[in-house]
């Protein structure tokens, strides 16, 4: 375990949302507007959002987001990172003092295809914690394919929300600093018209 990393309980995730739709600046603003970030911490500038707070709400507002973005068959990705124990992180948020229930409550069933890469910074078995994620994905039945510098997740967008935010949070107890890549696809014609 690397002792120069932060203990703080704050959780970060940063993402870029890419509606395919001409009208994609009102799909993200409008998803955004619809959703409660009250949970959260947030920045939105010309490339990314970033969202910072306890891991129930980041989850549930990264969540929401993607529902909402989605909803209309448009097809949609997420591409973000999700970060906690960062060293230059801190714990001053008053989001944090936030009651951990989510806000936003269930979505709505949809079909997500999605990629991640799990990354234990500093931990010398960083490879035995990636196995175990993996396997957990199995057991709980969101996975997919293995491949090149990733696994595949699928399935109903709150079970494989679920899903990372269980492996996140269980990584975490086993290791201080833990980055997670995401990108997600809903409504992809290559899909074959699954919406859940």
């Amino acid at each position: 375990m690397n002792e120069s990393c932060g203990t703080s309980p704050i959780v970060g995730f940063r993402f870029t949302l890419s509606p395919m739709t001409d009208d994609f600046v009102g799909t993200i603003k409008g998803a955004l507007e619809r959703t409660d970030l009250s949970g959260v911490w947030r920045h939105t500038d010309d490339v990314s959002t970033v969202i910072r707070g306890q891991v129930e709400h980041v989850f549930d507002v990264a969540r929401t987001v993607l529902s909402l973005a989605s909803e209309e068959g448009k097809h949609v990705s997420m591409s973000g990172t999700f970060s906690v124990g960062c060293p230059g992180d801190s714990a001053g948020d008053e989001v944090l003092k936030a009651p951990s229930e989510p806000l936003n409550g269930a979505s709505r069933d949809q079909y997500v295809s999605s990629q991640f890469a799990l990354y234990p910074m500093g931990a010398d078995d960083y490879m035995e914690l990636i196995y175990e994620e993996i396997e957990q994905a199995k057991q709980a039945g969101v996975y997919n394919e293995s491949m090149h510098y990733a696994s595949g997740i699928h399935g109903n967008l709150d079970d494989v929300f679920s899903y990372y935010e269980a492996a996140f949070k269980r990584t975490r107890e086993k290791n201080r600093h833990v980055v997670m890549t995401v990108t997600f696809s809903v409504n992809s014609p290559s899909h074959g018209g699954r919406h859940a």
